[in-house]
């Protein structure tokens, strides 16, 4: 029997994706490794056990992770499922290290190598791993999706007989990759869309997707334009000017959605309660950071709240809400990075710890902790 990579069932409820598709499970076994299904791990996907059957897969227990050499997870696997997997196996899941240290050193005392794809770096070579941007253009795209749901009036302008509709008006926080998509998708939609961002290279981009960009114009934001398209730390007095042009703006809005995180850091708070309070009888919001804070005063995980008369939309797995859209991205995302990993001769896992994806997503490998942003360093580092 060859190498096993073994895909696992969410045990987290809230949970819908999977990390592998009928197409991933093809190409694992391609590349030389049996795979094995967790009974059900696609049912909230929409890919049933007979699809992966069909694709090659044997469908198992949780019980069969035991034998697997590669562990593939949406999330950071449990205190449980840990227990169940065998010393030095890989484990590449979404691992939600910050602020985790315990899990993370749970990982190393098991002898894992335990892989954060999150942590992926942002390069060429990796740009087809980057589960960020795969799950966040989703997330921007149905943030866009539920407030419409939310808001009880139409999102386009109609010219009728009976007369005319007015077009929603949305507002955008941060234009990254979510920020973006949702612009894209309000637009579509037929919405008068503006969008902000706190660097100033977004603005091509914005105005390239047809909205409004939003931000006082002044000499150092000027000055900062040149600054390689990075977040530049402005002065108090600029920040203070912005925060009173948002304001202004918020009020005048029907939907104003959010997409501001730091990686590692609370979210930046940007919508007070009483900017939420002078916006329309109706308005919606939706908070893309509620797993990490939250950008929006009252945001509450997985609830829609009332704030001064808007309805605020705090789902915390944005993504999992068109899961079968995020399985498919997500699971490709997964057997790319495992693809460098695979010795084309032996068909096994040959961890290179000298290959920079490596090197930047490994947590735990050989009984420690190695990364160095939580407490570790690597052997041969110096």
């Amino acid at each position: 029997m060859g190498n096993i990579v073994f895909i696992a069932r969410e045990s987290t409820g809230s949970e819908a994706r999977v990390a592998a598709s009928v197409e991933t499970v093809r190409k694992i076994k391609n590349l030389g490794f049996d795979v094995v299904v967790e009974a059900g791990a696609g049912d909230l996907s929409r890919i049933p056990d007979s699809e992966f059957e069909a694709a090659g897969a044997r469908i198992g227990l949780a019980s069969d992770a035991a034998s697997a050499d590669v562990v593939l997870k949406v999330r950071r696997p449990t205190e449980a499922e840990i227990t169940g997997y065998k010393s030095g196996a890989v484990v590449i899941a979404i691992m939600d290290p910050y602020g985790n240290e315990e899990a993370i050193a749970g990982m190393a005392k098991a002898r894992l190598s335990a892989f954060a794809m999150e942590l992926m770096p942002r390069i060429t070579r990796a740009q087809s791993m980057d589960v960020l941007s795969s799950q966040a253009n989703l997330a921007g795209y149905q943030a866009v999706i539920e407030a419409a749901a939310a808001y009880d009036r139409a999102m386009p302008m109609m010219m009728t007989a009976a007369g005319t509709v007015p077009a929603a008006k949305v507002f955008v926080m941060g234009a990254g990759v979510a920020g973006l998509q949702a612009i894209a998708t309000a637009r579509r939609l037929g919405a008068s869309v503006s969008a902000t961002d706190v660097r100033p290279a977004a603005k091509e981009q914005v105005a390239s997707l047809g909205a409004k960009f939003i931000a006082v114009e002044d000499d150092e934001f000027k000055a900062a334009e040149t600054a390689g398209g990075y977040a530049k730390e402005m002065s108090k007095d600029y920040q203070a000017k912005q925060a009173a042009l948002v304001a202004d703006h918020i009020a005048k809005q029907d939907i104003v959605i959010t997409t501001a995180l730091i990686p590692g850091r609370p979210a930046p708070r940007l919508v007070s309660s009483e900017m939420l309070k002078s916006m329309k009888p109706g308005a919606v919001a939706v908070d893309l950071a509620v797993e990490r804070g939250g950008n929006i005063e009252g945001a509450v995980a997985d609830e829609i709240t009332d704030v001064g008369g808007v309805k605020v939309i705090g789902f915390a797995n944005m993504p999992g809400r068109v899961a079968s859209s995020a399985s498919a991205l997500y699971a490709r995302n997964l057997v790319t990075f495992l693809e460098t990993m695979v010795d084309k001769e032996t068909k096994s896992v040959v961890l290179n710890l000298d290959d920079e994806l490596i090197k930047a997503t490994m947590l735990t490998y050989a009984g420690d902790v190695v990364h160095p942003a939580f407490g570790g360093a690597k052997k041969e580092d110096s």
